[in-house]
């Protein structure tokens, strides 16, 4: 297939060019006009897009399927004004310019599959979420509604959307695992506010299998929730991480010092509750390859 990936650069991105490479898949990065690079067989070449104007180079023209996973990251500051204006605008506004350059090709893809979040759900403590769970209410969520809007608009195109659901993705270079790592390297972590709040997590190899599966499975529509199919809270997953670190776990991060660090950034991220299952995964059968935490936690940390 020819596949245009959209956010290509990021931690899922890179993932998944390479494996789609690897496939035999053609792989069109799709870059701003100044960030072009030269031609890699062997990772998909590069296609000028320009999200402002909707843009797209002639040979991003005539995909068989397009992943949208472009998007500033949350977590690379505090929540300011202009930081929430710079996540909306690059997710909403984005995508809105994705699917408006797809609407105008003559031979449109046959399937878009766009990045979301399990944050489209809120704080929603011991409560077990699924697809089919009510959004939340706070800017997270609010954000992550306008985004799926947006990539929804294409099925009137006539083209399959699929929305994956992001948990916290894990990964030996890039993502959260890196920063929650850190403390516990000097003997100084432990579990975030009083430890009791869930956290749905996945693997990046099974992301990136995700992202395959929605590709080719035609039955596969709408909302995906791209986690493993066991959520931990917070203090389980403290220990585990220690122990396969073999670090100590004593020292937990107070609630009201990091809201007095990082503002609404904290309750969002680090205290948010969100026990999310992969309830519409696991009906269409898929085999998750790390579904144990602490076996993947070893998995990864090996790899060092």
């Amino acid at each position: 297939m020819k596949i245009l990936v959209a956010g290509s650069s990021g931690l899922v991105g890179t993932a998944l060019v390479g494996a789609l490479a690897l496939e035999g898949h053609t792989v069109c990065r799709l870059v701003r006009p100044q960030s072009l690079s030269t031609m890699d067989a062997k990772a998909g070449f590069d296609v000028a897009w320009n999200p402002a104007t909707g843009e797209l180079g002639g040979a991003g023209v005539g995909p068989d399927a397009v992943v949208n996973l472009a998007g500033a990251s949350i977590a690379d500051g505090r929540w300011t004004t202009a930081r929430k204006n710079l996540l909306g605008t690059s997710r909403i506004d984005s995508t809105r310019a994705l699917v408006e350059a797809l609407a105008k090709m003559n031979a449109r893809p046959n399937v878009l599959v766009s990045a979301s979040a399990i944050g489209i759900y809120g704080n929603c403590a011991d409560e077990t979420l699924t697809e089919e769970s009510k959004p939340g209410s706070d800017f997270l969520a609010g954000l992550t509604r306008q985004w799926e809007a947006e990539a929804l608009k294409a099925e009137a195109l006539g083209i399959r959307v699929v929305l994956v659901r992001f948990g916290i993705i894990l990964a030996r270079d890039g993502g959260a695992l890196p920063r929650v790592m850190l403390p516990f390297k000097f003997g100084a972590g432990g579990h975030i506010g009083n430890g009791q709040q869930w956290m749905s997590w996945i693997a990046l190899e099974d992301v990136v299998g995700i992202l395959r599966y929605a590709l080719v499975n035609r039955a596969i529509r709408g909302a995906l929730n791209v986690v493993a199919p066991k959520p931990v809270q917070n203090r389980e997953f403290t220990k585990v991480l220690a122990r396969a670190m073999h670090r100590p776990a004593f020292f937990p991060a107070p609630a009201f010092a990091l809201r007095l660090a990082l503002g609404e950034m904290a309750d969002a991220l680090l205290l948010s509750s969100q026990r999310v299952l992969p309830q519409r995964l696991q009906q269409f059968g898929f085999h998750f390859e790390h579904a144990d935490l602490a076996a993947t936690l070893a998995a990864i940390l090996a790899k060092g």
